[in-house]
């Protein structure tokens, strides 16, 4: 087992790190709460979204590795100005509500763990965060976090603890039930801004780039290139499918735990885990809620990394875990500003778990014309040279845009219909 650590350390990388941060504590609370609130009905959208979110991440990272610039230092040169701030100012204001609902459902589960105060254990994770990001550098941050992503297995073994109808799972994964309300609809954008979330984007573009200063070169011969997408295609494929197969588990335990049993709010991924310990037994409980603090662990930094990432390249700023804080100091006080403005949110009436469904909503809507920009710089040769997307891409990631839009319209269209009764 042992000999094999370095092989797992090697082949892991910014796709599966990618995938894995995408199920953090907020992740986690929005998918308990589809499965509590409509039960296995709502399954589909995880495989629906899955090669969607393929593409979308291997377009991204596949513009990092061949251009070595992240994802708002392409749109910077490429798409208006207007557009470009005010994309990265709502990812800034998405990835800070989201830090903050991460960090409170980490002090709660940390409290249902050990006691103590709960606003003093997620003031203690914002510090820690900090910390990692800015005084450890990207060389020795990468492997802590890809080890990270194995806690997620813990929700997989979570749902073999409870018994589960899986013929209707299994139905209810191939026949959608669809609703047309605007609750339905909202809970599907909240999905697929939670499952295909624009942090992700900038963040497997930014550590494609990070990656290739850790080599030491520039892009490299077109050999070089191609043998690098290699690796970058199957680390992206691996990192999604685990991605949603780990969002499946927790929705099903969402349904034939809480639904089950009549439970349909859930506020936050700490209350999902207190919920499930007189229902599912207390070695449930404790996966779910350590669970939570790794996935927190894993996740802070990546969102905060990525408006950092967002903000520096759209104003052409030094950028980089892997540069000393000193020589990129705008972007370091980004990832403190974010990450401390998100647990001082923790200690204001606003509910960070009320404004974290806003923000995946913000989410789906953004990543709509992210993921239109994206597509259009991965067709161009005068960007992408001789490695512009191909068929299966390029399809796959327009039919995504084409899902992300057409949820987004439903959604908006129940809310006017609503409006006017």
């Amino acid at each position: 087992m042992f000999k094999r650590v370095p092989s797992f350390l090697r082949h892991v990388g910014p796709g599966v790190v990618a995938g894995a941060a995408d199920d953090d504590p907020s992740g986690i609370a929005t998918y308990t709460q589809a499965g509590a609130q409509f039960g296995t009905g709502l399954l589909w959208t995880v495989f629906l979204s899955l090669p969607f979110m393929i593409a979308i991440q291997l377009v991204s990272a596949r513009i990092g590795r061949v251009t070595g610039k992240g994802v708002a230092a392409n749109l910077r040169e490429h798409t208006p100005r207007a557009f470009l701030m005010t994309m990265v100012l709502l990812l800034v204001i998405a990835n800070t509500i989201n830090i903050a609902a991460d960090i409170a459902a980490m002090g709660e589960a940390l409290q249902l763990v050990v006691g103590g105060p709960q606003h003093f254990h997620s003031m203690a994770f914002g510090v820690i965060t900090v910390l990692l990001q800015v005084f450890v550098p990207y060389r020795k941050l990468a492997p802590i976090l890809k080890w990270l992503t194995l806690f997620l297995f813990a929700y997989v073994i979570a749902v073999f603890l409870v018994k589960v109808p899986w013929g209707q799972v299994l139905y209810d994964l191939v026949i959608p039930k669809l609703q047309w309300t605007s609750g339905y609809w909202m809970m599907i954008v909240a999905l697929l801004g939670t499952t295909i979330s624009p942090y992700l984007f900038f963040w497997q573009a930014s550590q494609e780039v990070e990656e290739l200063r850790l080599k030491g070169k520039g892009q490299g011969s077109d050999a070089e290139i191609r043998n690098d997408l290699r690796r970058v295609k199957q680390d992206t494929y691996i990192g999604m499918f685990f991605s949603n197969i780990v969002a499946f588990f927790i929705m099903v335990l969402g349904a034939v735990v809480l639904y089950a049993a009549g439970i349909r709010d859930v506020t936050s991924a700490a209350q999902a885990a207190q919920a499930l310990r007189p229902l599912a037994g207390e070695f449930a409980f404790a996966l779910f809620a350590g669970g939570i603090i790794a996935t927190g662990m894993l996740a802070v930094p990546v969102l905060a990394s990525s408006a950092a990432y967002a903000v520096a390249e759209a104003f052409g700023w030094p950028e980089g875990l892997e540069r000393h804080w000193f020589e990129a100091k705008r972007f370091y006080a980004i990832i403190i500003l974010a990450t401390l403005v998100g647990t001082g949110l923790d200690f204001t009436p606003i509910d960070p778990m009320k404004a974290l469904y806003w923000s995946a909503v913000i989410n789906g809507v953004v990543a709509v014309p992210i993921m239109v920009g994206l597509m259009l710089l991965a067709g161009k040769k005068s960007v992408m040279g001789n490695f512009t997307s191909g068929f299966k891409t390029r399809l796959f990631g327009w039919g995504g845009v084409g899902v992300m839009g057409f949820a987004v319209l439903m959604m908006f269209w129940d809310v006017v219909r609503q409006l006017w009764r």
